[in-house]
């Protein structure tokens, strides 16, 4: 039986874990090596799981409800949730566990530096929205609804919050430029509300990093973790993916309207301002000042690439943003 931990205190969580496992389970466990905080690779002699962690029980149990529609509506490629416990639920150390497919992964890593799997990401995207619009009404009490302007609101009144820290790494002309592309972009929003607001409604998957896309040993590419569903306008998720994407784009305006799915999103001038909020940089700040990581120069040096780096690139890419909605305004 192998344990894989990262240091003494994980070893002794994980080994209360394994036991508690070892008594709740039907068979007996090979190995319990963690992936990350919570998620755990589980092998046994019939099968492989992953062990997910979740805060709440309706959490857990609104995750196997939602992939289970979503296998049932025709969307295969995702996970399912294995009922394997003798008394099910699992609840260890105020978490509650569920029991998930493992599928094994391709070498071949899904990655935002292919432009190939850029274009396939999103095409798996669109299919998923194309399922959950079907589900908004079953999950519409239990889902909630997403807020694209209130939750950027929050992240840029944060980041004022964190301005000393980051004047000591950023010089202040590219701080004043930043927070500048923010209030055009949310000002745009405003009048433009309705884009958010109304027509096509789906659940959004809310979280298209590319680690929740993965490339499974069939070359099959499915779509993971699902712990920050909203129901909202599509373009919520294309704008998170579009944002994702543009730093291996060089953030080529003219490059990204080569995306049929994201060229539709772009004839919207509600979508054009939203593009220009500057979210990734507010979040990673936001993110490092939280977790004091700034002071580590490994950690905090993608974060000055993201803002400083990069910032001669997003500033061409901000002005045929402006020039196109300026263009659809005559």
């Amino acid at each position: 039986m192998n344990t894989t931990v990262n240091n003494g205190g994980d070893d002794l969580v994980q080994n209360r874990l394994l036991s508690y496992l070892q008594d709740q389970l039907p068979f007996k466990i090979e190995e319990l090596k963690q992936v990350r905080k919570k998620v755990y690779l589980l092998r046994t002699q019939e099968r492989s799981f992953i062990l997910k962690g979740f805060s709440s029980y309706h959490r857990l149990k609104l995750q196997e409800a939602f992939t289970s529609s979503l296998m049932k509506e025709g969307f295969s490629k995702t996970y399912i949730f294995y009922e394997v416990a003798k008394e099910p639920p699992l609840f260890f150390d105020r978490t509650y566990y569920g029991c998930m497919e493992y599928l094994p992964p391709s070498k071949e890593v899904f990655t935002y530096y292919l432009k190939t799997d850029r274009l396939e990401g999103l095409e798996l995207l669109k299919k998923f929205h194309d399922t959950t619009e079907k589900l908004v009404s079953r999950y519409q009490r239990v889902v909630p609804a997403y807020r694209q302007a209130d939750k950027w609101r929050e992240r840029a009144t944060l980041f004022l919050n964190n301005l000393p820290v980051v004047r000591y790494f950023v010089q202040k002309e590219i701080i004043n430029e930043l927070l500048a592309w923010a209030d055009w972009s949310l000002k745009g929003i405003e009048d433009e509300a309705w884009l958010f607001q109304s027509g096509k409604q789906v659940i959004l998957h809310g979280d298209v990093a590319h680690h929740n896309f993965l490339r499974a040993k069939d070359q099959s590419l499915y779509l993971l973790d699902f712990d920050l569903v909203a129901i909202g306008a599509p373009h919520s998720d294309y704008l998170q993916y579009a944002n994702r994407i543009l730093p291996f784009m060089n953030w080529s305006f003219e490059d990204l309207r080569k995306y049929p799915i994201l060229k539709s999103n772009l004839e919207e001038k509600g979508f054009l301002y939203a593009l220009a909020f500057p979210t990734d940089i507010f979040r990673e700040w936001n993110r490092v000042i939280r977790d004091r990581s700034y002071l580590d120069s490994v950690k905090i040096r993608p974060v000055l690439d993201l803002t400083v780096g990069q910032f001669a690139e997003r500033q061409r890419f901000i002005k045929a943003l402006k020039y196109a909605a300026n263009e659809k305004n005559k």
